[in-house]
């Protein structure tokens, strides 16, 4: 089972499908990041924000 790349709760393998980045990296999940700005706060920690 995936886990997220910031805190290492397990993830679903669909939310890993969705929010994973292009190398694969979870940098956020709902357990370290509120639900609606998981795919703004994964962009920021992996330093891809624009």
């Amino acid at each position: 089972m995936p886990r997220c790349d910031h805190c290492g709760s397990h993830v679903s393998d669909r939310f890993a499908r969705v929010f994973a980045d292009e190398h694969g990296d979870l940098n956020a999940c709902p357990d370290c990041s509120a639900n609606a700005g998981i795919a703004e706060v994964s962009r920021d920690r992996a330093g891809t924000g624009d």
